[in-house]
């Protein structure tokens, strides 16, 4: 852990993950843990994997975007809400709006998986895209709520998106029981700071680690200097997690909590999602296998003999990209 005496409070505490799971009771997927005796016996650790796969909308995303939409006030539901997104946010927040009768204004990269941009048009936002190499997706955000007084919700830096994200570790702990060891794919940091809001809460000893590519290390980079690094747009596979900076409010959060934040391959990730698939037949994206692409590489110390919690952060993949991911050869 980098830090675990912040100078300031942070974002969110775990009162506010148990009043977003209340929010989501009876709205939100409670999606299935389940287990594999290949995987443990390859890692010598009782893993437990939470399938957000299975969540609404496909991904964990649903849960922080519910709950952020769910409390608008009634002038804020008339304008229409505005967010960015790669994909699994968008689909999230465009289906939440859609459940509460909110206007959705997404913003999306151009070269979004295309399984994404038609589920977040098939949910009823409006998209509009952008080249992601060469334009800011923030700028555009702000200004289409400038000109057209939308609210705007960030895809992870926000307290009530980071807290509807820590109930998938809540439920996780609650139906595997103590774990020892929880993992999560990082991106900008709402998923893990969620997660690890929850976690240390009911289970003070355990150890929460985040996992990126190795073209997406923006975090890692972070951490091991001490403040916020920013990269160029990255290229991976994982197209959630092609984040370049870490959140202002996700930051303090990970920091204080967090116990490491670790690196996977591009190849590993595909191995990753094949095992899955073949073995375990479980469909996940390639953000969603980072962090068993991480406990398959055997770099991760400290895992044999204990109970480890993964979560499978979503199961949206196009159809070419899983096929290409197929038909390669295994490493």
């Amino acid at each position: 852990m980098t830090d675990t005496t912040p100078s300031e409070p942070l974002a969110i505490s775990f009162a506010d993950v148990q009043a977003a799971a209340e929010r989501l009771r009876g709205v939100a997927h409670r999606t299935p843990v389940v287990t594999s005796r290949t995987v443990d016996g390859l890692t010598g650790a009782q893993v437990f994997f939470k399938c957000e796969n299975l969540q609404r909308a496909g991904a964990f995303k649903f849960r922080g975007a519910y709950n952020r939409l769910a409390q608008f006030t009634p002038e804020e539901r008339a304008r229409g809400v505005v967010t960015h997104s790669s994909g699994n946010h968008a689909q999230g927040v465009a289906l939440a709006a859609r459940e509460l009768g909110i206007a959705a204004t997404i913003v999306m990269n151009s070269d979004a998986p295309k399984s994404k941009l038609a589920a977040t048009r098939g949910y009823g936002a409006e998209i509009v895209l952008y080249d992601r190499m060469r334009e800011n997706r923030e700028a555009i955000s702000n200004r289409l709520k400038e000109e057209r007084g939308l609210v705007l919700v960030p895809p992870y830096d926000d307290p009530a998106i980071m807290a509807g994200q820590g109930t998938a570790a809540l439920e996780l702990i609650e139906d595997a029981g103590p774990l020892d060891v929880i993992i999560t794919p990082l991106g900008g940091g709402g998923l893990l700071s969620g997660t690890a809001t929850a976690a240390k809460a009911l289970l003070p000893g355990i150890r929460v680690i985040g996992v990126e590519t190795e073209a997406a290390n923006d975090w890692a980079l972070s951490m091991a200097k001490g403040e916020k690094v920013r990269i160029p747009p990255p290229d991976t596979i994982a197209d959630g997690i092609r984040t370049e900076i870490p959140g202002e409010l996700t930051w303090p959060v990970v920091r204080a909590l967090v116990d490491g934040v670790e690196l996977v391959s591009e190849a590993e990730v595909k191995a990753a999602v094949r095992f899955l698939l073949e073995r375990m037949k479980l469909l996940v994206e390639p953000s969603g296998a980072v962090p068993l692409a991480l406990l398959l590489s055997g770099r991760l110390s400290g895992v044999a003999g204990k109970r480890v919690g993964i979560i499978l952060s979503g199961g949206n993949i196009d159809s070419d990209l899983l096929c290409a991911i197929l038909g390669e050869d295994s490493p």
